[in-house]
């Protein structure tokens, strides 16, 4: 994969998962609970929201030669959720599909309006990382897969699990 492929798929991802939210509508139904556990559509846009400020933190450390290596100890990760808000998504001490509980405990009382606000630049941010990092930086940090990782997949995740929660709610108003 390169840039040129890889810029236009990201952003494809992205309007595909906007035109989904636009899709869901009022404040209302973005704040109840039940799409997943005890969860609402926001509490899914919060850890959205932080898989992708971990990976534009991450770009930014690449743009300035920067390192960055996966926790391995448990207190280490401790560690760098303290300092960053967010955990390790990349560290092998963690399932990368799962829930942080502890992010969105963060943004339980922040409004709706105000976590998109957010997500989108993060999301900006990735997408102007791209832009400026080589073909060769991208290829030497794996950063077509990571990025893939840190936002559409988890788009992806999001939109299966609202889509069986619309559904249930759909059938119960029948």
């Amino acid at each position: 994969m390169d840039k040129i492929a890889f810029l236009p798929r990201l952003q494809r991802e992205r309007d595909k998962f906007e035109i989904f939210l636009n899709q869901i509508g009022f404040t209302r139904q973005m704040t109840m609970t039940g799409v997943w556990e005890n969860l609402s559509v926001k509490d899914l846009l919060a850890d959205v929201l932080s898989r992708e400020q971990f990976i534009a933190d991450r770009l930014s450390e690449i743009q300035h030669g920067e390192s960055y290596s996966p926790c391995i100890t448990n207190t280490t990760l401790g560690k760098f959720q303290e300092t960053f808000g967010y955990p390790d998504y990349e560290s092998p001490l963690l399932d990368k599909e799962n829930l942080n509980h502890l992010v969105i405990y963060k943004y339980k009382n922040i409004g709706v309006d105000d976590i998109i606000e957010q997500e989108l630049g993060a999301y900006t941010n990735i997408i102007s990382a791209l832009e400026k990092l080589t073909q060769g930086q991208c290829l030497d940090h794996d950063l077509f897969h990571r990025v893939a990782e840190h936002t559409y997949k988890p788009y992806h995740r999001m939109i299966i699990k609202i889509n069986r929660w619309l559904e249930t709610i759909s059938s119960e108003t029948k």
